[in-house]
């Protein structure tokens, strides 16, 4: 009997051996991060991850050991998060979300900005950093010293608490979505949408108010998956049926390097436009986003009204692209006479919309990318998030 207690107090001692050092060695991560990063501590400690035996060699393995070999310490991706949320990360590479940062690397801007707005985590690459990353590109960024513009979930749920709540507030997207060419934000807010979201949530509506937020129209239930029907350039295949609106939409195309200026036949932007998913390229997929829309707006809203609300937006776009084509043919046509030289960074004698801002070119060519990502998206923008959004 004596025996089998010794037995049995020696597996308890060990056991609780095994478990002091385990948590000593998590303290000793903690006690010394206590004095260099406290705000990622406490975040830590306020975590769910905390509660649920997630510690820092979990995501940051055990080599980071002293202030010396900070480098050691894994800056954890995607696959990382996946080993607990496997689902989450199946549905976020289906999504437009994935595709931010190779979509900023396809875009002819990103090669002549500087790489502390790029890969710094400022500026463009501040937001576009999102999206699952090859080893390869990965690396260059580390050679770069870089380090943190690593993972995509921490762009919503932000380090170290890694909220859910926080992730599905509004003010998570409004990082991102909002400014010059992108005012989803100023559109949704000034809403009676975002309006009686504000007002519900300072108490002011009862609790069974309908007051959708970004999250409800673009990631339903919880999905980590989004994707919109005219997506951020605000084109799509194939050309309408109307003839205006389908040569308006070719000169656009042209505009944006999609077709060849000179040929009207497709250039390898297309492919690259393809391959990040940035536009609905047939009929049906076009059709499946706005249906799904049509299911979230039907929430709240009678189908019939939704459709109206929905249509208007379009004829907005048939509208902007009139007026769009009209400026950027003319702009063509003062290059053409040699009024004012196409700037050195265009491949045609040509616009390039997608140089934005930076195009080294003249005032005209300023304010012809402004009447395109400035005021076109504003106009569409503004009755995509409509219910009286202002177009500020």
């Amino acid at each position: 009997m004596k025996k089998a207690w010794f037995v049995v107090l020696g597996v308890m001692f060990a056991a609780f051996c095994f478990t002091d050092i385990a948590v000593a060695k998590e303290e000793k991560c903690i006690t010394c991060h206590r004095g260099t990063s406290p705000g990622q501590v406490a975040d830590w400690e306020a975590s769910k991850h905390s509660g649920e035996d997630v510690t820092c060699s979990t995501c940051h393995g055990d080599k980071h050991k002293k202030a010396k070999d900070a480098q050691l310490a894994v800056l954890p991706d995607e696959t990382v998060c996946a080993e607990c949320h496997e689902d989450q990360l199946e549905q976020f590479v289906k999504g437009k979300h994935n595709f931010g940062w190779t979509s900023m690397n396809a875009l002819p801007i990103t090669h002549v900005e500087p790489d502390e707005l790029i890969e710094g985590g400022r500026g463009c690459g501040g937001c576009h950093n999102m999206g699952v990353k090859s080893e390869a590109q990965k690396k260059e960024q580390r050679d770069k010293g870089y380090r943190y513009q690593n993972n995509s979930c921490d762009e919503c749920h932000t380090r170290h608490t890694f909220s859910k709540k926080e992730a599905q507030d509004p003010k998570a997207c409004e990082q991102c979505h909002m400014g010059y060419d992108h005012p989803q934000w100023e559109m949704w807010s000034s809403s009676k949408h975002g309006t009686r979201y504000a007002m519900k949530e300072k108490g002011k509506l009862p609790e069974s108010a309908a007051a959708p937020s970004c999250q409800f129209c673009h990631l339903p239930d919880g999905t980590h998956t989004n994707r919109t029907a005219w997506g951020f350039l605000g084109v799509r295949l194939p050309l309408p049926e109307d003839k205006q609106w389908a040569a308006d939409r070719v000169v656009i195309l042209k505009a944006l390097g999609v077709l060849n200026p000179e040929t009207g036949e497709p250039t390898a932007r297309l492919d690259a436009v393809k391959a990040v998913d940035l536009v609905r390229l047939t009929e049906e997929a076009w059709s499946t986003e706005r249906e799904k829309m049509i299911e979230r707006c039907k929430q709240c809203h009678a189908e019939q009204y939704a459709r109206i609300q929905l249509e208007m937006g379009d004829a907005i776009m048939q509208k902007a692209d009139r007026l769009m084509a009209q400026g950027i043919e003319i702009v063509a046509a003062l290059y053409k006479d040699g009024i004012i030289k196409k700037p050195d960074n265009y491949s045609f004698a040509y616009p390039d919309l997608l140089y934005f801002m930076q195009t080294g070119g003249s005032y005209i060519d300023q304010v012809l990318l402004e009447m395109y990502m400035k005021h076109r998206m504003r106009a569409y923008k503004e009755l995509a998030h409509t219910m009286r959004a202002t177009a500020k």
